[in-house]
């Protein structure tokens, strides 16, 4: 497979990586989250990022067999002289946009699980509170009355 053609099936791949994660942080900033889409998102994901890394191995076995180094140096030298320089380039900047994406998406995810966890522990607060007392009284009043006003 040429090179061209790889990168043309990365960056394809890239682009439905970058539409999933846009999706992602769309259900994040929901107020009520869709934990199956969410979900779905994910396994959707991990099938993209696994078909990614397949292609990113096979893109750097053949730079290999084409005789250029396996680093950035090599993989530019390869696409200048594939004639696809500008392709390799615009997949780099796609790659470091999802790459914050991805950053952006895991800091919406953890605020998200702080959020959650502080109201769990709130409410299990709450609920560890004894609100009366052995005779039926609630804690809070006072048991007399105060005739004063």
């Amino acid at each position: 497979m040429s090179l061209s053609r790889l990168l043309f099936d990365q960056h394809q791949r890239l682009d439905e990586l970058l539409e999933l994660l846009a999706k992602e942080q769309q259900l994040l900033t929901q107020g009520d989250i869709d934990g199956e889409a969410l979900a779905t998102l994910a396994e959707t994901k991990q099938t993209v990022l696994g078909a990614l890394e397949r292609m990113e191995t096979l893109r750097r076995t053949t730079q290999n067999r084409l005789g250029y180094d396996d680093d950035a140096s090599g993989a530019f030298k390869a696409a200048s002289d594939a004639g696809c320089q500008e392709n390799w380039e615009r997949f780099l900047d796609k790659s470091e946009r999802a790459g914050r994406m991805n950053a952006l998406t895991g800091q919406m995810l953890s605020v998200r699980m702080k959020h959650n966890q502080d109201m769990l522990n709130y409410i299990q607060q709450i609920a560890e509170k004894t609100l009366y007392q052995p005779n039926g009284r609630n804690q809070a009043q006072s048991s007399r009355l105060n005739t004063s006003a």
